[in-house]
């Protein structure tokens, strides 16, 4: 540890650490927009330019590394000064779209612009006009006219995906982003140059002028595109979810997350969404009410279960559904039978992506639990004749049809989203997605985290522990 001075504030930090990595870990504010705490220091864009004292010139905070003594000058007229001279000649081609622009509202170079210049542009000249709306892939699309050439969606390319997809062409103000000859950017990251770029230059093509920023809430929560479970900001609006940016933890995704992840929002918002309860009649799926769908559900399960066969009822517990459900469902089933049969289920998808970084093979956000689960109660492999039968989120190809000809005197689905017509479910109950309740997943170490209610359930659907909650209460 050294003992230095920032802005006469005393502080004792990690020796080697940089001058810009201690001045923001005391929450003293020095601008930049090249530095990225995960790639290389390029100090291309020199916003960080600090004076030291016995220096004869200013030095960017970013590349400079702290040493005993030092004592660094952050905020003097003279280092305002300097910060707003180089602001304005990042801004000096930059186009004036702030209204029409993605990146407003969360733009770090239109938030240094309010903090640290506020004055009106000088040039006289026509400006450099560059290619505007360029797919540089399949989810990312450039306004090279709004890049300051901080290069760090070019690093990242090269340092964590290591796919080198990007360059800089031609030099000065004439400096373009562009791909290799030949090249997309479509590695399984690409998503994450969006997150990074600190202007509008780079803008998810997903995203692309569907929302103003400054409308979107945000809520901590979890991706469920996997085991790994990333972090994530959950950003949405009116009860519709718009994006997935990653949200940092070292432990689990660092600052990162990949772009098969993100893009499973979409089955919150989903037309196949379960909203209303559905009860099968004369072989077609109608609309009730729910006290017509619980009544319904309430005759068709054994008054007696205690009394009955082990296999009077079955429970289906899911890798995709959160610990709390799980567990609900576990604990009804064996209040209302003896000897209650469980089974698990799972989504499946042949040759599933993975890599030796965040995207694993299994596809489920819960498997963990699932094992243990296991140790508490038995799991079947088969369901057992004329039960009746409680299934959460989906079933596998193969156990539609052995379900089916296990002949169910019942089949209660516990759904937020009909992925199919279903001939095999009796009734379907419409529950929450993770989006619009509290819940835990259990990740591939083993890690319990925590999803947080963004929005109310949309239509009618119920918490799974309420709706089975009920359905016991009156059996």
């Amino acid at each position: 540890m050294v003992k230095i001075k920032i802005d006469n504030q005393e502080l004792e930090v990690a020796e080697g650490t940089t001058v810009l990595q201690a001045a923001l870990d005391n929450k003293i504010d020095v601008p930049y927009f090249c530095w990225h705490s995960k790639l290389s220091i390029a100090g291309n864009c020199r916003m960080c330019l600090v004076n030291l004292k016995g220096s004869p010139k200013p030095v960017i905070s970013c590349r400079e590394r702290v040493r005993e003594g030092l004592e660094v000058d952050t905020k003097s007229p003279e280092v305002k000064k300097m910060q707003q001279g180089v602001l304005e000649f990042i801004l000096l081609n930059h186009p004036l779209d702030c209204p029409i622009c993605d990146q407003s509202g969360e733009c770090p170079l239109q938030d240094n612009y309010f903090k640290f210049s506020k004055f009106p542009s000088r040039i006289e000249d026509q400006k450099i006009h560059k290619p505007k709306a360029v797919p540089l892939g399949p989810l990312v699309t450039l306004d090279d006219e709004r890049c300051i050439v901080c290069t760090r969606c070019v690093r990242f390319c090269d340092e964590v995906t290591g796919t080198h997809e990007l360059c800089v062409t031609e030099r000065g103000g004439h400096s373009t982003l562009r791909t290799y000859p030949g090249a997309e950017l479509k590695n399984p990251y690409s998503l994450c140059t969006v997150d990074i770029c600190p202007v509008g230059a780079l803008t998810s093509t997903d995203f692309r002028f569907k929302k103003r920023v400054w409308f979107l809430k945000s809520a901590d929560s979890i991706c469920t595109g996997c085991a790994t479970g990333c972090n994530i900001k959950m950003d949405w609006d009116d009860q519709i979810v718009y994006r997935y940016r990653p949200r940092e933890n070292e432990a689990v995704n660092q600052c990162w997350m990949c772009d098969e992840g993100r893009l499973t929002y979409k089955f919150i918002n989903d037309k196949n969404r379960v909203l209303e309860p559905l009860v099968k009649k004369h072989g077609e799926f109608q609309r009730v009410g729910w006290d017509e769908a619980l009544a319904f559900t309430r005759k068709r399960i054994p008054r007696e279960a205690h009394e009955v066969s082990a296999s009077s009822c079955v429970g289906v517990v899911s890798a995709q559904a959160s610990c709390e459900e799980n567990t609900a469902l576990v604990k009804f089933l064996q209040q209302v039978s003896k000897e209650p049969v469980f089974l698990t289920t799972k989504k499946e998808i042949a040759n599933p992506s993975h890599d030796d970084f965040l995207i694993d093979a299994d596809k489920n956000p819960n498997s963990a639990f699932l094992k243990v689960l296991g140790k508490e109660i038995s799991y079947a492999r088969h369901f057992p004749k004329e039960a009746v039968v409680f299934v959460l989120d989906n079933l596998t190809e193969a156990q539609k049809k052995e379900l089916v000809d296990a002949r169910p005197k019942l089949v209660v689905w516990l759904a937020s989203n009909l992925w199919e017509p279903s001939h095999w479910a009796d009734v379907v109950l419409p529950k929450p997605t993770f989006a619009e309740q509290d819940g835990t997943f259990i990740n591939r170490q083993n890690r319990e985290q925590k999803t947080n209610k963004a929005f109310a359930p949309r239509g009618l659907a119920r918490p799974v522990g309420e709706v089975l909650r009920e359905i016991r209460l009156q059996t």
